[in-house]
């Protein structure tokens, strides 16, 4: 994916993204919120607009895209790989024995060295870079970062709790 970014004096920024499969969308960030989107139609650079969105419905879209409203089971696992740091996504399986515990009370930093980045609860209820009280429940999505061996000794603790 090749993104390029080009500021527009007086309206805000311009991004164009060409995706690896050819397609060529522009998305106009005004610097009073709104975002604008258009499609490339032909190879001669003629854009047609696709939508308009406010602020707030452009972060909406943006949770959605970023698979915190839903992430498609093939990729309930995917990880991201920065140098030796990985995000996941967790699932908080019935009977994990986690469940009904805040994060400080299963002492997550101290026992694996993961950070929970966000907890998205089964209604919808987002905690994003929840604190040591938020209360872990059933069927929530925990997104996490650490190493590899940090992420192993987490999913240990969903599993086994306080233990």
């Amino acid at each position: 994916m090749d993104i390029r970014e080009t500021h527009l004096p007086g309206i805000g920024k311009k991004f164009r993204i060409s995706s690896r499969g050819g397609d060529v969308l522009i998305v106009v960030v005004h610097d009073d919120g709104r975002r604008e989107c258009y499609m490339q139609t032909d190879q001669d650079d003629d854009f047609e607009p696709v939508f308009s969105l406010d602020d707030d419905e452009a972060r909406l879209l943006a949770s959605i895209l970023g698979g915190m409203q839903y992430k498609p089971r093939a990729l309930e696992n995917i990880e991201m790989v920065l140098d030796d740091l990985i995000i996941e996504w967790y699932r908080v399986e019935p009977g994990y024995r986690c469940v009904h515990h805040s994060i400080g009370e299963l002492d997550v930093r101290r026992r694996s060295g993961a950070s929970v980045l966000a907890v998205v609860e089964r209604g919808g209820h987002k905690h994003i870079s929840p604190g040591p009280d938020l209360v872990l429940t059933e069927e929530a999505l925990l997104i996490v970062a650490g190493e590899r061996s940090q992420q192993k000794a987490f999913r240990d603790i969903l599993k086994s709790g306080c233990e």
